[in-house]
């Protein structure tokens, strides 16, 4: 949840105004412990701007919930107003110019500069409370940002795993729940641009020879996938509801909201064989809407041939998320085999 630059006061508190960033489920922030994190944009003396990292790493705000003796209704499916009910609360007795006084000093804190001028800040606020084995014999994992930062941690230890014979490529993108338009996002020219200085460095630098690298090779969007929820079986297609600690999970949408097709799907589910990784697949309801990922939009930008799986989890688009341990294994795993394939169908 990004803190906006409007401070406010209400009932003798300091508030930081909010803005919700993608598709985010409202109700499990309140009663958190949030810290703030972010980047900070100061003006030193001699006139040089630079970037700085801040991460607050203590419970420095709360949005604290309505009690239910004022709000008898609250259970029956009462809307939340991400304008008027999330503002966190922040200091009490504060007013509006103690904002830059705190990030000042946080910034004397931890960079140990205190004669600069504090220009601009992109914030947010987070859960304080650590992830977490779950499950009598520890078979959940959950924290918060599972959803993407767990296929981030997959597909570097595979790339790490690797061993090095195959030519291969992580990108980890910004701002894929908010559409991927952007610099940095995947319907940018990031990728792109990266793709064609290595076939340049590899001899290979005019537009029919990148064409033919591209075509070449494969892409795997790797993005969470919606696991069956034992409270909300009917939310699944009966035929397609995957399990945690199940494997990896091929998502399929013929209205090409995941780029996966058959010719890739057969691709991944022989690599799962030779990782001896399970392997599932989803499909949504077809009376539901369905969500998307980099890997038609890449697919699109690029031309590569691509297929969408992930890792299922519960409570996707919460504070904090649930996934399977065993699944952090399968899906790096396969991805390892993926980066040792030499030949790719």
């Amino acid at each position: 949840m990004a803190a906006g630059a409007r401070a406010q006061t209400s009932a003798g508190w300091l508030q930081l105004g909010v803005e919700t960033y993608g598709g985010v489920l409202l109700a499990p922030w309140y009663d958190r412990d949030l810290g703030l994190a972010g980047r900070i944009h100061v003006r030193h003396p001699d006139g040089r701007l630079e970037g700085l990292l801040l991460n607050v790493e203590r419970p420095v705000a709360i949005i604290p919930s309505l009690a239910i003796h004022l709000d008898r209704d609250v259970n029956q499916g009462r809307p939340i107003n991400a304008q008027t009910q999330m503002a966190p609360v922040f200091l009490q007795g504060g007013e509006s110019s103690d904002l830059e006084r705190l990030l000042m000093d946080w910034i004397a804190e931890q960079h140990g500069l205190k004669e600069v001028e504090l220009l601009d800040f992109e914030l947010g606020f987070h859960d304080m409370q650590p992830p977490a084995r779950i499950g009598v014999a520890g078979e959940l994992i959950a924290s918060a940002r599972l959803d993407n930062l767990l296929s981030c941690f997959t597909g570097l230890e595979a790339l790490l795993a690797s061993d090095g014979r195959q030519g291969v490529v992580l990108v980890a993108n910004d701002h894929e729940e908010v559409g991927s338009a952007s610099a940095c996002g995947a319907q940018g020219t990031f990728l792109r641009d990266v793709l064609q200085r290595v076939s340049e460095q590899l001899g290979r630098g005019g537009e029919g020879e990148f064409i033919r690298l591209v075509q070449a090779s494969r892409m795997i969007s790797c993005d969470n996938a919606h696991a069956l929820h034992p409270n909300f079986t009917d939310k699944h297609d009966a035929a397609h509801g995957p399990a945690l600690n199940g494997g990896p999970v091929i998502k399929v949408n013929a209205s090409q909201r995941y780029a996966t097709n058959s010719a890739t799907a057969a691709m991944f589910r022989d690599l799962c064989r030779e990782a001896e990784v399970p392997v599932q697949t989803f499909v949504t309801r077809a009376d539901m809407g369905c969500g998307s990922t980099i890997g038609p939009i890449t697919a699109t930008e690029l031309g590569v041939p691509t297929l969408d799986v992930g890792a299922p989890q519960w409570a996707m688009h919460s504070i904090r998320e649930t996934a399977g341990a065993r699944d952090v294994e399968y899906l790096t795993r396969v991805l390892t085999a993926f980066c040792n394939r030499a030949e790719l169908v």
